[in-house]
């Protein structure tokens, strides 16, 4: 507040600015005094100067009031005039108070504070720095000022207070001594709490760091992978051009060789035709001495040794190499349906049905996270951390085919995931409040709780043995074969498998179980992708 007030103050008078004006130069001053230095009151020739820089203006500057810088004066007065404490004792001319004396209970100016200086009735009253509140400073039950400080409750306290008062027994001491301590413990609290800013910092830096890594790494293994695909694609593609051009080559060759055996027949049929021809010309010679001449000349004299007609070989037109190759691509196919479909081609993306939800369970707008809501009160008979009926049902269901979904769990120390049906009436068996994952016949799940995982199905548990800490969990029901499978969902491995025989629809069911002093609560989150897949060609069996 100084400095912002020395700002708002007239060089000349070194009081706050009264219609301050601005001159040439940029330097402020009060418009009384500015005219005073001048002396232009009556007007005078000059010189005109800023006594501030020493500039001469080569004729009478116009002063004008600075509207702006007069609200700021305004304002700080107004607030150094509410801040001002004046001496209780001056009557006619206030001034203000420099000390307070907590025995009189009043506020004092220079004069009168010299006064409890010099008078000995008036040495033993306690003077402190200027307050506008003394009361701030005494004790409120008994009056008296506050000299000690109770370290059991925190609070200062008179001597009263400790006597006879509600801090009787407590353990007190002087006010230097438990400000002394509580400054140490102040600056070892500030040197831990900028080590742990320190920490923070780093761990900040630390995820920087690893989600730069991580967007690198997934722009890497999505190069190599589409990579791997083109290659896969290249060599299906090449394969295809190979087997399609020996159809063609095969073709081609049969095709030539139907048109070769051809165009021997038709040869064949072209000298059959011309023998008969020249035969019936013989035929119808009435001279016999020219028709022994022709016939001996045409050598026809003989019978003729046709060579028999090759019969065609159906045989020799069966497509035996284009069988080979559908058989070869039938080969390829079946090689390839061994990996196909996988099980992520049954990924579906299940949505929170926020009305099933526990009311201290919270679902996220998009329906895909589900938090603790409340803190635990201190000393309030809370829940366990796995206790079941925490939960909150998706709102899809399946009631035939095979469906594979995934619950992003990280590193929370708690969690309970699975899968229940409804009831005999059709509703499902989650109303909020009321569900009890994995402790009866009707649902099932794996359970998380301090690195342990346990398969959980109508009150038998079993504990699974998982070597890596599982980050995502998988669940795959397929319902024909009375299956349910939870996975290790990055790297497909399995942890456990329920036999299920049930004609009832499955609602995948999530708990994301109590937070306790802030180490649980972070949420259980759906795995979703922007497309699904449909490998069945029909509605999925929902």
């Amino acid at each position: 507040m100084d400095a912002a007030e020395d700002g708002l103050k007239c060089p000349v008078c070194q009081d706050f600015f009264t219609e301050p004006v601005t001159l040439e130069c940029g330097h402020d001053f009060c418009l009384t005094c500015i005219q005073e230095v001048w002396e232009t009151d009556p007007p005078s020739k000059g010189p005109f100067f800023c006594p501030e820089c020493q500039i001469f203006f080569t004729s009478e500057p116009t002063l004008e009031v600075n509207p702006v810088l007069r609200s700021k004066v305004k304002g700080v007065a107004a607030a150094a005039e509410e801040q001002t404490v004046w001496c209780d004792h001056c009557l006619e001319k206030p001034s203000v108070a420099v000390r307070t004396c907590l025995t009189c209970d009043a506020s004092v100016c220079q004069a009168h504070a010299l006064q409890h200086r010099q008078k000995s009735a008036l040495r033993e009253h306690t003077l402190v720095d200027v307050t506008s509140d003394p009361f701030s400073l005494k004790c409120r039950e008994h009056r008296d000022q506050l000299k000690l400080f109770c370290v059991e409750e925190m609070v200062p306290v008179c001597c009263l207070c400790v006597l006879v008062g509600v801090h009787k027994h407590h353990k007190a001491s002087q006010l230097h001594e438990a400000s002394a301590d509580l400054k140490k413990m102040l600056e070892t609290n500030m040197s831990q709490l900028l080590k742990r800013r320190g920490e923070a910092e780093h761990a900040i830096k630390a995820l920087e760091s690893l989600y730069t890594q991580t967007v690198k790494f997934a722009a890497d293994f999505r190069e190599r992978i589409s990579d791997k695909y083109s290659r896969i694609r290249f060599v299906l593609d090449a394969d295809e051009r190979l087997m399609m051009q020996i159809i063609e080559a095969e073709e081609t060759y049969m095709t030539d060789w139907l048109e070769s055996q051809r165009s021997i027949m038709e040869t064949q049929i072209q000298e059959i035709d011309s023998l008969r021809t020249r035969s019936k010309l013989l035929l119808q010679q009435t001279n016999d001495l020219k028709f022994l001449q022709q016939i001996t000349a045409q050598k026809l004299c003989h019978p003729v040794d046709f060579s028999p007609i090759q019969t065609v070989d159906v045989d020799l037109c069966e497509p035996e190499k284009l069988r080979t190759v559908e058989r070869l691509v039938d080969d390829l196919s079946v090689a390839l349906s061994q990996h196909f479909p996988r099980m992520w081609s049954y990924l579906s993306s299940p949505a929170l049905d926020s009305k099933t939800a526990h009311p201290n369970l919270e679902i996220s707008k998009d329906n895909r996270q589900v938090f603790w809501r409340r803190q635990p009160v201190s000393g309030e008979p809370g829940p366990r951390p796995y206790d079941s009926q925490y939960s909150v049902l998706a709102l899809e269901s399946f009631t035939s085919g095979q469906h594979y979904w995934e619950v992003i769990v990280q590193d929370k120390p708690y969690w309970m995931v699975g899968v229940t049906t409804t009831s005999a009436d059709g509703n499902a068996s989650l109303t909020p409040g009321s569900s009890c994952l994995g402790v009866d016949n009707t649902s099932w799940c794996i359970y998380h709780g301090e690195g342990q995982y346990l398969a959980c199905h109508d009150t038998q548990e079993k504990r699974l043995s998982v070597t890596k800490r599982v980050r995502k969990l998988g669940i795959m029901a397929n319902i024909q074969k009375g299956e349910l499978s939870f996975y290790d969902a990055d790297a497909i491995t399995l942890l456990h498998s329920f036999c299920i025989q049930t004609t009832e629809p499955l609602y995948p069911m999530f708990n994301p179980c109590i937070d306790i002093n802030g180490l649980n609560k972070q949420p259980l989150s759906l795995f979703w992708t922007k497309d699904s897949w449909n490998w069945q060609g029909g509605d999925g069996g929902k």
